[in-house]
């Protein structure tokens, strides 16, 4: 516990470092920010690499293990049934939500007119990749080596999902199998360990190359857009935690104490898959057991993006808004139900939230140049949205334990990475 609050520390401080750093840079050098930000750029790539070096082992395994000891298809059945449910309400209000305050802030009223001239393309957005059949058949792996190349979450999910039906299955001649990647399991959260110990070098180049090369005037041009959508957020944050207050009371908030490093991660390096192995400990600290949350929560980051869906909503009226196009009641709640759908396609697709607001606006006839407001921005905005995604995650999977009867008290000091996953 001590070494997880010093490392939370170490974040923050980096965080702050970065601000002031890139904001000196910028003010003092600037002939020299656009190099600096390219290599400070490195130094977060390399780190996000090598977390996603991590994830595809630690997911198939901790997954495996989890079901392979969870027992027979039916209780995989019911467990999942409840988490698509939960992921269900939850996508509902994230996207109601987002509604309901472009609506009521109306933030893009003070730039009508800005993005009349304005020509920009989004060819570079794989819009075409959001259709319901490519993701259908993005779903199911052609080769599981494949999917474990390009860290497909959703394509390893399901390949696991059959691997450990048949593991309990075939009974005890596969226990050795299963011990065997059990030992995997262990030796990828030792892992995750070792490279979290570059995580506040990697938030200090993230936040101070960004400030560096955009500046603080960034903050200040859409000030007033970031503030109304980072209220959002923390309202947002309101009702996962009442939600979650409604099924496991008070240790709710140790729940939040658990996850606040990996929520500080995923803000800093605008990553909710940087912070996934960490979240996964997190969740086994707060009581949460193993076959639950490996199962749970990997599911969770393909169906429950609850950050992501609210700033759809948000930035696609928004964008409208700067327009001058009127949607009614009836146009809104339709390109809801679309994001709806759409959104559960986000995992693994890069610049995730733009590609899929660019998919939406094109269905409702408005600009998708509109995009160019967003994109000097977004780094800012998926901060939050990273940061809600590990918080939406999080709730949803301990919840899950709760009605499964899985939810244990854990003592806070031991050490889940030495602890069986079982």
């Amino acid at each position: 516990m001590e070494k997880k609050n010093r490392l939370t520390t170490w974040i923050l401080v980096a965080l702050a470092l970065g601000i002031v750093a890139g904001y000196i840079l910028n003010s003092t050098m600037p002939a020299y920010t656009a190099s600096y930000s390219e290599t400070m750029s490195l130094l977060t790539t390399m780190f996000l690499r090598l977390i996603k070096m991590i994830i595809a082992p630690l997911v198939f395994s901790t997954l495996v293990v989890g079901i392979a000891r969870m027992g027979d298809a039916s209780e995989v059945g019911r467990v999942g049934l409840k988490s698509l449910a939960w992921f269900f309400a939850a996508s509902v209000v994230s996207l109601a939500l987002g509604l309901v305050l472009v609506n009521i802030f109306r933030p893009g009223d003070a730039l009508a007119g800005t993005l009349a001239n304005t020509a920009t393309s989004t060819a570079n957005l794989a819009t075409s990749s959001l259709t319901l059949k490519d993701f259908i058949t993005h779903l199911i792996p052609v080769s599981i080596v494949d999917g474990m190349a390009k860290n497909e979450i959703l394509q390893i999910v399901v390949f696991s999902l059959f691997f450990g039906l048949g593991a309990a299955a075939v009974g005890k001649k596969a226990e050795p199998m299963v011990d065997a990647i059990d030992g995997v399991a262990h030796v990828m959260l030792k892992v995750t360990g070792y490279v979290m110990q570059f995580a506040p070098i990697a938030v200090f180049a993230a936040v101070s190359g960004i400030i560096a090369k955009e500046g603080l005037v960034v903050l200040k041009t859409y000030g007033v857009f970031m503030a109304e959508f980072y209220f959002g957020i923390a309202l947002l944050w309101g009702l996962l935690m009442f939600a979650g207050f409604l099924f496991l009371g008070k240790r709710i908030f140790d729940l939040m104490r658990e996850v606040r490093g990996p929520t500080i991660l995923a803000f800093s390096c605008a990553s909710s898959e940087a912070a996934f192995p960490k979240t996964l400990e997190g969740l086994e600290r707060f009581g949460v057991r193993n076959r639950i949350a490996a199962f749970v929560l990997p599911i969770g980051y393909s169906f429950n993006l609850d950050g992501s869906m609210m700033y759809c909503t948000f930035a696609a009226v928004f964008i409208a808004q700067a327009y001058g196009i009127e949607l009614s009641l009836g146009t809104q709640m339709a390109m809801m139900a679309v994001l709806m759908l759409t959104s559960k396609g986000m995992a693994g697709v890069p610049r995730a939230s733009l590609v899929v607001i660019a998919a939406t606006l094109s269905q409702f006839n408005i600009p998708e140049a509109g995009l160019v407001l967003l994109l000097s921005i977004d780094h800012f905005l998926d901060m939050a949205r990273s940061a809600t995604n590990v918080i939406g995650n999080s709730i949803a999977t301990a919840v899950v334990a709760k009605w499964e009867g899985e939810l244990t008290h854990p003592a806070k000091d031991k050490d889940p990475a030495l602890e069986p996953l079982t």
